[in-house]
């Protein structure tokens, strides 16, 4: 999700398909429900425990396909809830925005079109790849985002205004065509993101899942 990502499919023209796709959700994505509020870690008074406990949360957003489709670790975007490959094959770049002749503007525009089955956000990029979390945990996603040189040199309001405003971020809630949506939406995970960092931002144990 932040500039993250991603949250969904980066490419150039993709083939609609006859049908729609037949592979079955993955279990993380069909059973993500609801997205708690910072308010349900209130009851934790220690800062750093009631950090690490809020990134726990908002992690099932930035861990869900539609966030690390985009963060893939390599140049190839990715598709649907297990995280295939983009089909077409299409790549980065150097700028995370397609190859010459097949940017991903090429294909996506501002809003998802329904017929041809193609996402579309404001700005649709792929992630850089300093920034992939496919197959990261929530611990290594958590010091990656307050690292400049991994985040892409952002600062950690800016992640937080990434976070709860950007219209890429925001395609995870309403990504169209039957895919599975991120769970909660936009302005809860917007708010734990500010209550992450309003709490000191500390990271999860390396191990712990959301």
């Amino acid at each position: 999700m932040l500039g993250l990502l991603p949250l969904a499919p980066l490419s150039s023209c993709a083939r609609a398909p006859a049908v729609a796709d037949p592979e079955p959700a993955a279990p993380e994505a069909a059973s993500s429900g609801d997205l708690r509020p910072p308010e349900a870690f209130a009851a934790i008074a220690d800062d750093p425990a009631r950090a690490r406990a809020i990134f726990l949360e908002a992690s099932r957003v930035l861990l869900h396909p539609r966030c690390v489709n985009c963060h893939p670790d390599g140049d190839v975007p990715l598709q649907g809830d297990r995280g295939r490959l983009h089909d077409p094959i299409v790549y980065r770049g150097p700028a995370d925005h397609g190859v010459v002749g097949m940017e991903c503007a090429s294909c996506h525009q501002d809003v998802n079109v329904p017929l041809a089955r193609v996402p579309g956000a404001p700005e649709w990029h792929l992630a850089p790849r300093s920034m992939a979390w496919v197959g990261k945990s929530p611990r290594y996603v958590c010091e990656q985002l307050q690292d400049p040189e991994r985040n892409g040199g952002k600062t950690l309001a800016q992640i937080v205004e990434h976070s709860a405003h950007d219209p890429l971020v925001g395609w995870g809630w309403e990504p169209g065509d039957g895919r599975t949506p991120a769970p909660g939406d936009q302005a809860t995970f917007g708010a734990l993101m500010r209550a992450w960092a309003d709490a000191g931002a500390a990271c999860p144990e390396e191990g712990a899942a959301g």
